[in-house]
């Protein structure tokens, strides 16, 4: 199976399809067989292993299949809840979009995040814009759009009659001793088509590398299903999709609290029909979500249950218009509302935590309408242009909010309340985005493009509507695994990134055998969500301040290098390939100067990957640098750098797929510089130096085992 992360669409709709896809990486992470896909554009990004294996040490977590991507880096989170990071921005500020629904988390410390609803055994395919995105990818966003599709509907083929087929995988993982497995099957004629896919990993605490001890709060269990019905025809493919999902347990050691549920129910509707003007594509979805959390009993102590109860809804329409072979013309039209109530039940005995229920967000309104127009045109072999404009109208309201109480250990809570109830939550925010690209291409060997991207985004729920300041309330709002206290902001402005990217690659004339490509960037965000300190917050010896969401201009450039080649072809033992990936990004606060939040300091990779048959193997080596640069107001854990080595191997016969390999071969102890902080650590012993929860270990060494079986 070959992974290209680079990838255009067909010529059907006109030559110029998606000269986007020049700054889009596309995985295909199938384990099914698929026609070889070779895109007439840049270099491919690199590839470690085998798809088989990327399930595997995926174990449940969607986000890690998309660790290969240059640009991008993974948050540490939950088990199977990891947050990706472009080019220093995460969370709400990408636009993450599964099998077409726009999911949002529903928790205030961002445990259920998108990804998190889709098992990595059923990713298909995973499209990357990052920097410079088309306006038809998506909006309210500033840093890319990640879409995670799973398979389409399997059809038999014309005069087939009735067809039955699936597949079967299991894997293992030893440093947490982590179970999974997955099913799918389906039963199709040419007209209808009818599939199960159901998953269920679970690992327990995973110990760390050295000394090996146990990293408490880690441990997880997910459970997903899905049905799908297919019906195909002359009048396009229609696609119905109904699903639910149970999270029992889910552990996060660098927050102050846990999972204790999460339960999602889902029901996706897509139409695609093709036309003599073109393609549309029409989609309906809809999710809801009962989400819970507390401290784990035996790990964190404490009980303070909070709850929420979600609704994600919309639709999407989307026409792609032939004007000419050379000219394409994109218009849509989308809808997304999220729905949130926050609340936290009583404590009974409680003078903190009592007698009343704490509303964090009541009744939380926030809807997006969106219109947008791109142009697509190859005026030339060697050059092809995109222009695009989008509208995203952002309505947000709350109604009034209350505390447990309005006296004694709560009377700041009635406060709070009554400043908060007395103004007014409504919010309109008018953004528009835009996107200019132009490509360069001289020759069969050189790729070159320029791009220039406005992009807005309105605060999200929390970070408008939290309103306690409270030190155990506002700890409780946090999504930044560093422990600290966060308070809204009513006066929020959306935020703007105005964001400048070139592009040069080299390359074989097929662009199979070798590629190297560079990306410098540069980004200005006008109105960036960053924090004021409001005041320090000293118990036990520790301080962990409590921070207010405020605007700050900030700016943040970089560059990524990624290539290939191969350094023997038809040997004995087979091909052999040398990939790399390289990134560097700079990111501060204009008006401090200070290091921005998480920005991951200098990263590579490097890869020498061997294929044989079907037999698959690689070793791999990754490095990261000394996080010095660190975000003090935080009070942000400086890392050490570290380098890896991983083993890689899977091997393919008919209809089964085996896969083995050894992450981080040499048992090396080190923290991952997006990890956050180990509140659970401190909280289990009260052990610190310098009585603050130090950095997070990353995991250990682990053998990794997965077998599928296709029927």
């Amino acid at each position: 199976m070959t992974c290209h992360a680079i990838h255009r669409g067909g010529s059907r709709h006109g030559r110029v399809r998606l000269l986007a896809s020049t700054f889009l990486s596309t995985l295909l992470i199938s384990g099914a067989a698929l026609a070889e896909e070779i895109p007439d554009v840049v270099i491919s990004a690199p590839r470690f292993s085998v798809p088989a294996a990327d399930k595997a040490n995926a174990a449940g977590d969607t986000a890690r299949l998309l660790s290969g991507t240059p640009g991008l880096n993974l948050i540490t989170n939950g088990g199977v809840s990891s947050l990706p990071d472009i080019h220093g921005l995460a969370d709400d500020r990408l636009k993450i979009v599964v099998d077409g629904m726009e999911i949002t988390s529903a928790c205030s410390n961002h445990m259920n995040p998108a990804l998190s609803y889709m098992d990595s055994s059923k990713v298909e395919r995973v499209e990357v814009w990052s920097g410079i995105t088309p306006v038809s990818a998506g909006g309210d966003n500033i840093g890319g759009v990640i879409s995670v599709k799973s398979a389409p509907p399997v059809f038999a083929k014309a005069g087939e009659g009735y067809v039955v087929g699936g597949r079967a995988s299991t894997f293992f993982k030893s440093v947490n001793t982590g179970l999974g497995g997955s099913l799918a099957v389906h039963g199709a004629d040419d007209t209808y088509s009818l599939g199960y896919d159901g998953s269920w990993v679970r690992g327990l605490n995973y110990q760390a590398g050295g000394d090996g001890h146990t990293v408490h709060s880690t441990r997880y269990e997910s459970r997903n299903h899905e049905v799908t019905l297919g019906v195909k025809g002359s009048a396009g493919l229609l696609v119905l999709k109904a699903g639910q999902q149970d999270i029992p347990f889910q552990g996060f050691a660098n927050q102050r609290m846990d999972m204790t549920g999460n339960k999602g129910y889902h029901g996706n509707g897509r139409y695609e029909g093709e036309f003599d003007w073109g393609k549309l594509e029409a989609r309906v979805y809809w999710q809801q979500v009962k989400h819970s959390m507390d401290q784990a009993a035996n790990e964190k102590g404490g009980q303070m249950p909070m709850r929420t109860d979600a609704t994600d809804l919309g639709y999407a329409v989307k026409g792609d218009i032939r004007v000419s072979e050379t000219k394409t013309i994109r218009v849509g039209h989308e809808f997304h509302r999220f729905l949130l109530n926050d609340w936290w039940p009583p404590v009974s005995g409680s003078m903190m935590m009592s007698p009343g229920t704490f509303k964090s967000i009541n009744d939380g309104t926030r809807d997006v309408i969106s219109a947008f127009a791109e142009w697509e045109e190859k005026w030339a072999p060697q050059w092809t242009t995109l222009l695009g404009i989008r509208s995203d109208t952002v309505l947000m309201d709350t109604s009034n909010v209350a505390g447990y109480g309005s006296s004694g250990m709560t009377a700041q809570e009635g406060i709070d309340a009554r400043a908060f109830n007395g103004r007014n939550h409504a919010k309109v925010d008018a953004n528009f985005d835009l996107t200019a690209l132009v490509r360069y291409e001289p020759n069969s060997i050189s790729t070159n493009e320029l791009g220039y991207a406005r992009k807005s985004r309105s605060p999200n729920l929390y970070e408008r509507y939290s309103w306690s300041t409270s030190s155990m309330d506002s700890q409780m709002i946090n999504w930044f695994g560093d422990a600290n206290g966060y308070v809204g902001n009513l006066d929020l402005k959306p935020e703007v990134a105005h964001t400048l990217s070139t592009s040069v690659a080299l390359h074989d004339s097929s662009r199979r055998e070798w590629g190297i490509k560079a990306t410098p960037y540069a980004t200005y965000i006008v109105d960036y969500i960053g924090i004021d300190k409001v005041s320090d917050n000293v118990s036990g010896g520790t301080n962990y301040p409590l921070l207010k969401f405020a605007n700050h201009d900030a700016m943040m450039y970089g560059v990524d290098v990624s290539g290939s080649t191969f350094v023997a072809r038809d040997t004995g033992w087979g091909d052999f390939k040398v990939t790399g990936r390289l990134g560097w990004l700079h990111g501060e606060i204009v008006n401090t100067g200070k290091a921005m939040y998480h920005v991951m300091p200098v990263n590579g990779k490097a890869a020498l990957e061997q294929s044989l048959g079907g037999w698959t193997s690689a070793i791999e080596a990754e490095l990261v640098g000394t996080k010095a640069g660190v975000d003090t107001l935080r009070q942000e854990p400086k890392t050490p750098g570290y380098a890896l080595l991983n083993l890689r191997g899977g091997y393919e016969w008919e209809a089964v797929q085996i896969s083995l390999g050894i992450d981080n071969l040499f048992d090396k102890r080190y923290y991952h510089p997006l990890s956050g902080v180990d509140y659970t650590e401190m909280k289990r012993t009260g052990r610190s130096s310098t009585n603050q929860a130090g950095a997070l270990p990353a995991p250990g060494r682990s053998l990794n085992a997965g077998v599928t079986v296709k029927f």
